[in-house]
């Protein structure tokens, strides 16, 4: 008998804008091969938002037979860390395993672009190098692509930049320089000679000016109507240790500088932006086309970031999350980062299926998370294992049942999918029920068990209700019911009916565990709508943790599967279970009850 379940069908590739641009260019034979990228800032870990676009470029990548590089956008030392370097990495390794990871361009350990044409190698791109090959030992290997990687040629690149005079030293300081161009003023060191600004642009690579105190600008237009034309900022004066390039450098290249000459070094075709940076592409153009580079260019195509209901997605609202101990950290389940999500249990397969098939446009949105819940649903529906669990338990004893009796009753692992089999589960004459199955005063349409009402239990006998005992205080104790020993399911005198099945573990045979139920963790869709305090709609009820009864089966969990608790939600085991300490994170619950509230309201 297999646990594993079926993997679900890969969709179909989607349609939109930017997928019928490359296919336009390989139909004309543009490129010899389609190159994109994906290039993280790491400074904070990767959210959903993120997927979007890991999905879009790897997305492209393998339906038109390139490669996408995976680049470490690292220009700004101050915010910047091995931890998100690390955390990036295995985000983009769990999301497109066994779906794109043939496409994932890396590069040798310690080389560049250049260094590898230089020695005429073939193994530039983890693709050209198979994985039997390398086996393990892939990061031994190879490394991401690193903007800081190119400091040197940036460098060189704005020295020519300033040979042709189009580049200045200003000396105003920021405050100064950010007036000026808003009012679209010239800087009074605008008309510095080539060989002036040479020396001083040297003197600020060789340390010899203060932080903040010059900066190297464009010389492009003082009034363009795109503001990020008016001279922009190329170079600045940090003395800050970095990440990878440790103290060599003090003087760092600005985003858009180093961004589109990263490009253009590691030969990318297609540089596919959010759509907050459409006005930066002309500067995008300007930069490359003013060196007057030999190879082709790269071009800048832009599509609408993920936007998603309640969820915040901007990094320095997460991270004031995680300082502030709202949540327990980077990983949080209630978290929208990729480590969160993957932590909480969402499988690669549903969170691509989302992030892949959600559509490219180019005006903004919200998009409501049911839609992505709806994803994870039909996922885990199909791969999910059955377990019998009780969150909330309360005792039955079945009087008619004899005492060190015990029964294997026959259960099903997953009705989608006849091949994960069936198991066998204890039945005794104590149980543990769920405490929500119980109503000693029951609303109307009440179901399930009530004082002399009858109720099936689920893959066992239906169980009359005799008898409520509480203790001295009124605190219900236990239930004492009886079974009709003749209405066992699949029996052969199974076919009395009754209207409400509930599910049950064995008292003497349940494994307990910690179970953290998680919710969204906002109350409202928009948190940070028209400015409001995004913690100010935090979810009181976002996380609950609860000491459950489990089925003996569910003592062997192992985290890479995937588990339904009948009648409950869809759990996974979490980092922190240890032998003989269980811990489950539910991922999601069985039915959308946000909706059901709101229906309800």
């Amino acid at each position: 008998m297999s646990l594993e379940t079926k993997e679900p069908a890969v969709p179909a590739a989607p349609s939109d804008f930017i997928r019928d641009i490359v296919a336009a260019h390989v139909a004309e034979n543009i490129y010899s091969r389609i190159h994109t990228r994906f290039p993280p800032e790491p400074n904070g870990y990767l959210h959903i938002g993120h997927a979007k676009s890991i999905c879009l470029n790897f997305g492209i990548a393998r339906e038109f037979g390139g490669v996408c590089n995976l680049r470490m956008d690292d220009t700004n030392p101050a915010k910047e860390d091995v931890e998100y370097v690390d955390s990036i990495q295995a985000d983009v390794n769990w999301l497109i395993a066994g779906w794109a990871d043939d496409k994932l361009g890396l590069k040798p350990k310690g080389m560049t672009p250049e260094t590898v044409a230089e020695e005429g190698r073939r193994d530039f791109y983890l693709p050209a190098v198979t994985q039997s090959e390398i086996g393990n030992r892939k990061s031994e290997i190879f490394e991401p692509f690193y903007a800081s990687d190119y400091f040197d040629q940036i460098y060189d690149f704005a020295e020519q930049l300033v040979e042709k005079g189009k580049a200045f030293v200003c000396d105003l300081t920021p405050e100064e320089t950010d007036e000026y161009r808003r009012n679209g003023k010239a800087s009074p060191f605008r008309d510095r000679g080539v060989e002036e600004n040479l020396n001083l642009f040297q003197r600020m690579k060789a340390g010899e000016f203060t932080d903040g105190s010059r900066v190297l600008r464009a010389k492009i237009e003082v009034d363009a109507a795109n503001i990020w034309m008016r001279d922009p900022l190329l170079y600045r004066i940090k003395k800050t240790e970095h990440h990878h390039t440790g103290a060599k450098w003090c003087i760092y290249p600005m985003y858009d500088f180093a961004h589109c000459l990263s490009d253009y070094i590691e030969g990318i075709t297609h540089s596919i932006c959010t759509l907050e940076f459409e006005v930066h592409r002309p500067l995008y153009d300007w930069i490359l086309e003013s060196l007057g580079l030999p190879r082709p260019l790269p071009h800048q195509y832009e599509f609408a970031r993920l936007s998603l209901g309640y969820t915040v997605m901007s990094k320095r609202k997460l991270m004031q999350l995680v300082d502030e101990k709202l949540v327990t950290g980077w990983d949080d389940p209630r978290m929208p980062t990729i480590s969160g999500i993957r932590r909480r249990g969402v499988t690669p397969e549903a969170l691509r299926n989302f992030a892949y098939n959600i559509g490219i446009t180019k005006y903004n949105g919200l998009t409501d998370v049911s839609v992505l819940e709806f994803a994870i649903r039909e996922d885990l529906n199909k791969r999910s294992l059955r377990r019998l669990a009780v969150l909330r338990p309360i005792k039955v004893v079945i009087t008619n049942y004899a005492a060190g009796q015990v029964e294997e009753l026959e259960a099903v692992n997953n009705p989608e999918d006849e091949t994960a089999g069936k198991r066998k589960i204890p039945f005794s004459r104590e149980l543990y029920i769920e405490r929500e199955d119980f109503a000693e005063v029951p609303p109307p349409k009440f179901f399930r068990l009530k004082p002399g009402g009858e109720v099936r239990l689920k893959y066992a006998y239906i169980i009359k209700c005799e008898e409520v005992v509480k203790d001295a205080a009124g605190n219900l104790v236990e239930l004492r019911c009886t079974a009709d020993l003749d209405s066992k399911s699949g029996g052969a005198t199974s076919n009395r009916k009754v209207k409400g099945t509930i599910h049950w573990v064995s008292a003497a045979h349940a494994v307990e565990a910690e179970v953290r139920l998680y919710d969204r963790l906002f109350t409202e869709a928009e948190p940070d709508k028209d400015g409001r305090d995004f913690k100010s709609v935090l979810n009181p009820h976002s996380l609950e943790v609860v000491t459950a009864k489990l089925e003996p089966s569910l003592k062997d969990a192992r985290p890479e599967v995937r588990y339904q608790f009948e009648r409950l939600a869809y759990f996974a085991l979490d980092y922190d279970a240890q032998p003989g300490k269980l811990v489950f994170n539910r991922t999601i619950t069985l039915k959308d009850a946000w909706a059901k509230a709101a229906q309800k309201s």
